[in-house]
């Protein structure tokens, strides 16, 4: 579970500015974070499909801002790859 204070931490991380909650960036780093919290849960509670279909949905959305992101933003898309490093497969 991502506490209030982590979340603040990732938002001003990848902010563009000051204030920035809604960004591309900021909503991808998100997103990632609690994939990885989605899987390790996922590890010990294998028959919990309901979290499984909430993980598929983040994976689609994160799939579907990088693509928006690569296409208004290459240099934003490129740096926001390195820093959570993430493959180019979009």
């Amino acid at each position: 579970m991502m506490t209030k204070e982590f979340k603040d931490e990732i938002i001003k991380k990848f902010a563009t500015k000051k204030g920035d909650t809604g960004s591309p960036q900021v909503q991808i780093a998100l997103l990632c974070y609690e994939m990885a919290d989605l899987s390790e849960h996922l590890k010990s509670h294998k028959k919990d499909f309901s979290s499984r279909r909430g993980l598929l949905k983040k994976v689609g959305q994160r799939r579907r801002l990088l693509r928006y992101l690569k296409k208004e933003n290459k240099s934003g898309y490129e740096k926001i790859l390195t820093a959570l490093k993430l493959k180019d497969s979009v």
